[in-house]
């Protein structure tokens, strides 16, 4: 059963917390979703030990927080179906979206998880056990008073990265400069992990053909596998500039 109401492990948490729970309006057509899939594919976050290998037939797995409405995340997974993905959210609209977008492609590798992503890291998954983590657009939190809220730093890296077997991917993207700043200094100041694109092959993008001159130490081009979402789109059209950030886990 979906998990409508937070879980017990959640409410046991007093916490500043990353995100702001949000059930939003869903379409018919996300509810429906959600009723036929939830009880086979999802899960809650509820503190419970998860046994990846047996829920992704042995497959490496990559965690993603924050997945939004599904579409980067569907894509992904039909692009590359030997990677298993546990993609986690707090929005019940995107996760009726994402099993809808998994219906329709027919992916079996992936499974939504419902709730806070820092019980899940710290109480549910064994050491070593991701090939990978993903963090995609995450909420910049803006306002100075507020960047204590912000999911990359110190804090969440502490937990994050015993849970990275050596050699996983960690990929951050924004386009928020001054979030996608702070995650580069977080993530350049572990000592176990590499930054693959150290001499900066990429400043942030705009269009293909609109890159800007120069380059940004620190900074990835975007990989083509990272497909570009509506929501990405609509920030470039605000003028912001993205910044894909890569380290591999030593």
């Amino acid at each position: 059963m979906y998990p409508h109401r937070a879980t017990e492990a959640q409410h046991r948490e007093h916490r500043i917390r990353s995100f702001q729970p949000r059930r939003g309006r869903m379409t018919p057509a996300q509810a429906g979703a959600l009723d036929r899939g939830w009880e086979r594919y999802g899960l809650a976050i509820d503190g419970s030990p998860l046994d990846l290998a047996k829920l992704f037939a042995g497959r490496p797995v990559t965690l993603e927080i924050g997945f939004g409405m599904g579409e980067t995340t569907a894509a992904m997974a039909a692009a590359d179906p030997s990677m298993g993905i546990l993609a986690a959210d707090v929005h019940t609209p995107g996760h009726g979206n994402l099993l809808q977008l998994l219906e329709r492609t027919d992916s079996r590798n992936v499974r939504p998880a419902a709730g806070d992503a820092v019980i899940l890291l710290r109480d549910m998954l064994p050491d070593a056990s991701l090939a990978g983590l993903r963090v995609y657009f995450a909420d910049p939190w803006p306002k100075p008073k507020h960047h204590k809220r912000r999911l990359v730093q110190e804090s969440f890296l502490d937990l994050v990265l015993p849970r990275l077997a050596p050699g996983a991917l960690v990929h951050c993207a924004t386009d928020w400069e001054p979030y996608a700043e702070q995650m580069l200094a977080v993530l350049s100041a572990s000592p176990e992990l590499t930054n693959l694109h150290p001499e900066g092959d990429g400043s942030g993008w705009l269009e293909p053909d609109e890159h800007p001159a120069g380059t940004v130490p620190g900074y990835a081009p975007r990989p083509d596998w990272r497909p570009v979402t509506k929501f990405e789109r609509a920030g470039i059209a605000k003028g912001h500039v993205v910044h894909d950030l890569l380290f591999r886990r030593r």
